[in-house]
């Protein structure tokens, strides 16, 4: 006589799965691969499965660290996973879809390129590339909102908030590799616009100090605490980042700033080319020397900044005058160069008509 018991039934068990490798898994390491497909389950676990010989790449036995490739085909073992751990993922999807939904507005930006690979967009200042450290949401998140049929969105690079100018966004896993390689081995062009307060020398065209990232120290419970600072440190300083940016002198006017006790200074408009994408690189080497950008709230002359944004150079300036102007690269499918320019924001460009004439 059986005896039926009533309640839940168990967790079914999965049956064996064969998934072939797509084009934007390409490149993936094999335990990387296998946690996006087995979402879930514990990483230990993965790592268990896969040493035991149960995962296998063609048919053959593969490790961790092996690197999958287009076509590939990955037996994927069934993988039981209790009713607790379902139950808590279902309900952290259905929180992250409510707070996406709820929180971030889809937004569209500008777009100076796009094809099937990769996105190029002329982002504004003010606007933070990703959520997190007290922003809500950025860029990527509203470029999913507002493409809600795109499968793949990823940052290639980051941009600081108050920076503007252009951003680069995968649209495949391959073409996101492929670019980010680019960066690491310095094969990309950036180019920045800065305008800096006082006559930069023409003959100061390589800036290579290094640079080190550090936190703010808390002081009385001050807003600031905890945020991110760089500092030029020595070149055998223990946590010294080497750093290299190439200045060039675009342009330059004799047209006072303001008055303060150093006396009338002017302003400079360069073109600054990272070869190093340090935080805050660019600002910081500026700032040591001795000529801020305009408007920088982190390392420029804050009176300064007050009597521009208040229009004290008969256009007001309410933001860092920096600016993403130019991108190079080789295409991350047919290696053909490619050189993209995003044009100086009205802002930006009105100040600059002002402060120098010949610029413009």
């Amino acid at each position: 006589m059986k005896h039926i018991i009533e309640g839940n039934p168990a967790p079914t068990l999965p049956q064996v799965k064969s998934v072939t490798v797509d084009e934007d898994s390409a490149g993936q390491r094999l335990d990387n691969f296998l946690m996006r497909e087995l979402k879930g389950v514990p990483k230990t676990h993965v790592y268990r499965i896969i040493r035991s010989g149960e995962v296998r790449v063609n048919k053959g036995r593969a490790s961790a660290d092996t690197r999958v490739e287009a076509g590939d085909v990955v037996r994927v073992p069934p993988v039981r996973m209790s009713e607790r751990v379902e139950q808590k993922a279902q309900a952290m999807a259905e929180q992250v879809a409510a707070q996406a939904s709820s929180r971030t507005p889809a937004k569209t930006f500008s777009v100076l390129f796009e094809d099937e690979h990769f996105l190029v967009i002329d982002k504004p200042a003010g606007v933070a590339v990703h959520g997190g450290s007290g922003v809500s949401f950025g860029v990527i998140e509203q470029l999913r909102m507002a493409r809600p049929q795109a499968t793949f969105l990823e940052l290639v690079h980051r941009l600081d908030r108050e920076t503007s100018g252009i951003l680069l966004i995968a649209k495949k896993r391959s073409a996101l590799k492929n670019l980010q390689d680019q960066f690491r081995e310095r094969e990309t062009g950036k180019t920045y616009l800065a305008l800096v307060v006082g006559q930069w020398p023409s003959n100061k065209k390589v800036l290579d100090k290094s640079l080190h990232k550090y936190l703010l120290a808390s002081k009385d419970g001050g807003a600031d605490a905890g945020e991110r600072r760089v500092k030029v440190v020595e070149k055998d300083h223990p946590d010294a980042m080497p750093s290299l940016s190439l200045v060039k002198v675009r342009a330059t006017s004799g047209v006072p700033a303001v008055a303060d006790a150093t006396g009338q200074r002017g302003y400079s408009l360069l073109e600054v080319t990272i070869k190093t994408g340090r935080t805050h690189q660019i600002r910081v080497h500026l700032a040591s020397e001795g000529m801020p950008i305009a408007g920088d709230d982190k390392y420029g002359d804050f009176v300064l900044n007050k009597e521009l944004a208040r229009g004290a150079a008969q256009a007001p300036l309410k933001r860092m005058f920096l600016h993403a102007w130019r991108f190079q690269c080789k295409h991350p499918l047919t290696g053909e160069k490619v050189e993209l320019f995003a044009e100086l924001p009205p802002e930006l460009s009105d100040f600059l008509r002002v402060a120098v004439p010949a610029a413009a």
